[in-house]
């Protein structure tokens, strides 16, 4: 077969792409550097859209400004026939139980998942080199590479890639070796899935829920999880009893026997949460924290490394994350923003560009990596908007706009920002934000109810100035991307009311904690993000013009978008999920929209809430 000949610039251009499984996305290198990545959720609506991310590469080729034939090579993140013949493999240990299942999922797998190449010529016109390496290999990827450290023990850990379901290894400049692995159908990922689909909530979108109800129960449960459902070494390594899943053979995660053992059927969705809803959340919480703790100390001591790198589904559960910097196994750890399946198409890029071109890792530089990767807008492109819509707006230069916005915040109001270039992963990093005054002891319950529509449970993550963030948290490093808890310093906790003693859980949420109520969950932890102003100096300056307006360096910071729907990505996004809630103030770059002024009313932008 005669192949295309490929345009080459001075500069090599890489792709990576991940798609159908769940949070489909692509991103692209220059020289090894990233110049953009996008969730393809962003671009459809459909949250953690798993289709081919045409979109997202579309944005790709346009930002980094060539075309499909000066592509240098591209990369898929997993390898879809090893995944296919476990699929198989799955089938026939199980047959015949499991058919449904298996004839459900062989359509998409025959017409699509196996001809990634075909597609990838097809859809986008590339004709070239096409890399595919292992699913924890792009993970792996995804966290050594950016990260600031030359040499690094690399753990990984989700639901499942090809076979392996955990990893760990090393990074050593442009090389990454996988050294040991836990293959399927053993997964710390699915054991918290399964825990998730049980409480009642989605799976591959509901583990984060299940994290912040954990610390509304107790771990009553932790001791049968450990004596029934797995078996843990002292090396972190693990096998789950399968008599108790249902994941390899059905339609659901957990079996009649998982049932009976906890004592009854998984919640009904959006039924009421009970007492033992958050107890069986916390005890998972517990059990997944052992896993991680007993994984990181025995890397620690089979590599000798001082420092880690994270990344997978399960590198997002900031709270397990917090305990291995508290527990100083490591004297540094660097998580992976986007440490999920969306984050494998820049990992898949980076084995593309250093491992198989065998390029050269620059020295590593210790600013923080760059999240902010999506698609920006101009304010000539707003203006053009709004004006076209015939939406009120004020336009205020940036000398005002920071105190303008800060007096909104300190007043009480909810402010929808949008500015820059949106961030790349599951977090809003102060791109896409929905932020509101965390000194207001009803502002979560204002955001959660009202704005976000989801459940009052919900904490809200505090964004912090990173030279104020010990006057807040006990915590002795950055973080910029949202990715550790840390304790509320006691310097800022309240004391607690006698009657507390006696609450239980959600009524626990009335008592006020700490002098910033909004961001302290029920046990006094945060989801802390750190801002410098490297790499977004606007949201920095508007929390140091809210500190001049309030005396505190914190804001709320949540995601920009309600229950069920990506987070916004363009001024359209934006506008829409500003009317369709209580926000009261819509902030585009430059132009500040006030709710009551607009045209619209909030029913002529209603939309259907969808669980996710």
């Amino acid at each position: 077969m005669q192949h295309k000949v490929r345009v080459r610039n001075s500069a090599e251009y890489t792709l990576g792409i991940s798609a159908y499984y769940h949070d489909s996305a692509a991103a692209i290198l220059k020289d090894g550097v990233p110049v953009a990545a996008a969730q393809e959720e962003r671009f459809t609506r459909k949250k953690h859209d798993h289709s081919f991310p045409e979109n997202a590469i579309k944005f790709c080729l346009d930002k980094a400004g060539i075309r499909p034939e000066s592509l240098s090579s591209v990369a898929f993140y997993d390898k879809p026939w090893l995944k296919f013949e476990r699929l198989l493999d799955t089938y026939l240990a199980f047959a015949p139980v499991g058919f449904s299942s298996f004839v459900k999922a062989m359509p998409l797998w025959l017409k699509q998942k196996l001809w990634i190449g075909d597609l990838v010529k097809k859809r986008i016109g590339y004709d070239g080199e096409i890399v595919y390496p292992l699913h924890h290999e792009s993970h792996a990827a995804s966290a050594f590479f950016p990260s600031p450290f030359a040499k690094a023990a690399i753990i990984t850990v989700d639901g499942v890639g090809e076979w392996s379901t955990c990893s760990w290894g090393i990074g050593d400049g442009n090389r990454i070796e996988l050294k040991s692995e836990i293959r399927f159908p053993h997964s710390l990922g699915l054991l918290y899935s399964a825990f998730t689909y049980y409480t009642g909530f989605k799976v591959n979108s509901g583990e984060y829920k299940v994290m912040g109800l954990a610390p509304y129960g107790e771990p009553r449960y932790a001791d049968k999880i450990l004596e029934e459902l797995i078996d843990i070494r002292e090396d972190g390594s693990f096998w789950l009893n399968m008599d108790y899943f249902n994941y390899c053979q059905g339609l659901t995660m957990t079996s009649e026997k998982f049932h009976a053992l906890f004592g009854g059927p998984p919640r009904k969705p959006e039924s009421r949460i009970t007492q033992r809803e958050m107890d069986l959340a916390a005890s998972v919480q517990k059990v997944t924290e052992e896993v991680m703790k007993k994984i990181a100390a025995h890397v620690r001591r089979e590599t000798g490394m001082d420092n880690l790198c994270l990344a997978g589904g399960v590198a997002l559960n900031c709270v397990a994350n917090g305990l291995l910097i508290k527990e100083k196994i490591f004297k540094d750890i660097w998580v992976q923003p986007a440490a999920g399946d969306a984050g494998g198409a820049l990992g898949a890029a980076y084995v593309a560009y250093y491992m198989a071109s065998k390029e050269e890792r620059p020295p590593r530089k210790q600013e923080n990596f760059n999240p902010y990767l999506g698609p920006a807008f101009s304010n000539e492109e707003i203006t053009s908007w709004l004006d076209k819509k015939g939406y009120p707006y004020s336009f205020i230069p940036d000398e005002s706009l920071y105190k303008v916005c800060a007096d909104e915040l300190a007043s009480g109001k909810v402010l929808g920002w949008f500015t820059g270039r949106m961030e790349f992963g599951p977090r809003a990093l102060g791109a896409r934000s929905i932020l509101g005054d965390p000194r207001d002891a009803k502002m979560q319950k204002t955001i959660n109810l009202k704005i976000k529509f989801r459940e009052s449970f919900r904490p809200f993550a505090p964004a912090v100035l990173e030279e104020d963030m010990k006057e807040y948290f006990d915590f002795d490093r950055p973080s910029p991307y949202m990715l550790f808890t840390a304790p509320v310093a006691d310097k800022a906790r309240k004391e607690l009311p006698p009657e507390y003693a006696s609450l239980t859980g959600l009524d626990k949420l009335k008592v006020e904690r700490s002098v910033i109520p909004a961001v302290t969950h029920v046990d006094y932890s945060a989801r802390i993000q750190t801002v410098d102003g490297v790499y977004n100096k606007r949201f920095y300056r508007l929390l140091r013009a809210f500190k001049e307006a309030s005396g505190c360096s914190v804001l709320v910071n949540t995601s920009f978008n309600i229950r069920g729907e990506p987070i916004v990505c363009t001024p359209e996004d934006a506008y829409r999920c500003f009317m369709a809630t209580e926000m009261d103030t819509l902030v585009l770059e430059n132009c500040l929209l006030k709710k009551e002024k607009q045209p619209n009313k909030r029913e002529d932008f209603r939309y259907e809430v969808n669980p996710d």
